[in-house]
């Protein structure tokens, strides 16, 4: 027989509380000791602001809509999207937004009946930075052109070797069009007070400003202005091929939008867009 009593039930079980205690006070402070330790995450990631009209959509409509919009904004400085009644030189874009704190241009080349990239380029300084990105996609025009010509020398479906024929010869006329600074602006990303951007919505050659004081992260916010030729609806995008296409000019059918990295607020950066595969939607 022991001299030592047994601990009673009662005993075991207050030890084992305090045990299970301890551990859980040890976990807690693992955690949050390892919360600390951990960036605090973006919680608008996946979230993404569109400005500007979509497919289907009435162009009246959309700019009647902007135009009252514009009537009764009443907020700081905040982002708009302008859009201009036609294609515009890196030159003339600059005149038409003297004044006006610009973050990007959103550029196409007008072929006619061809489908043709939509790129979003940089603007800080015009019209230097629109024509330094211009440069920057007609170099990657001229190797998509290369790529496209690797791909149709090394396939024997005839159909298929079409097909990159035709986008050789689209990613060729557009290098050439950036190149020499075409008139292919449409449309800017802008930012300023209300009076500021109702007295742009008045000058020539402006179609449109619509404001976005929703906008926070550019990178963040996809623009899509009416082209200047769209004048009832935003038709389906339509591509008649290379037998029809001529010389510069206007086009009816929207085409695939392609943005760069944008900045958070207001100050833009960032450049134009990835390549455009074979002429598609």
């Amino acid at each position: 027989m022991s001299d030592h009593p047994a601990p009673s039930r009662r005993a075991r079980s207050a030890a084992l509380t305090w045990l299970a205690l301890a551990c859980a006070l040890v976990v807690l402070v693992v955690a949050v000791a390892q919360r600390r330790d951990r960036p605090v995450s973006d919680r608008t990631v996946g979230e993404v602001t569109r400005v500007g009209v979509t497919g289907g959509a009435s162009i009246p409509e959309y700019l009647r809509a902007a135009g009252d919009e514009l009537a009764r904004l009443d907020a700081p400085d905040g982002y708009a999207l302008v859009s201009f009644a036609d294609y515009l030189t890196p030159a003339r874009a600059a005149a038409a937004l003297d004044g006006t704190r610009v973050s990007a241009v959103v550029a196409r080349v007008p072929l006619p009946g061809r489908q043709t990239e939509i790129v979003r380029i940089a603007a800080l300084r015009l019209p230097q930075d629109v024509v330094a990105g211009m440069a920057g996609v007609a170099g990657r025009k001229d190797r998509e052109a290369a790529d496209y010509r690797s791909r149709a020398a090394a396939t024997a479906d005839m159909e298929l070797r079409r097909v990159y024929d035709s986008g050789a010869e689209v990613a060729v006329r557009e290098a050439a069009a950036y190149r020499t600074g075409c008139a292919c602006v449409y449309a800017a990303v802008v930012s300023a007070a209300p009076d500021a951007l109702r007295a742009l919505a008045g000058r020539a050659g402006v179609r449109v400003v619509d404001p976005a004081p929703e906008v926070r992260r550019l990178d963040r916010t996809v623009f899509t202005p009416p082209l200047p030729e769209q004048r009832d609806v935003v038709r389906p995008p339509a591509d008649t091929g290379p037998d029809e296409a001529g010389g510069m000019g206007d086009s009816s059918e929207a085409a695939r939008t392609v943005s760069g990295p944008s900045p958070t607020a207001p100050a833009p950066a960032a450049g134009s867009g990835a390549p455009n595969p074979a002429p598609t939607s």
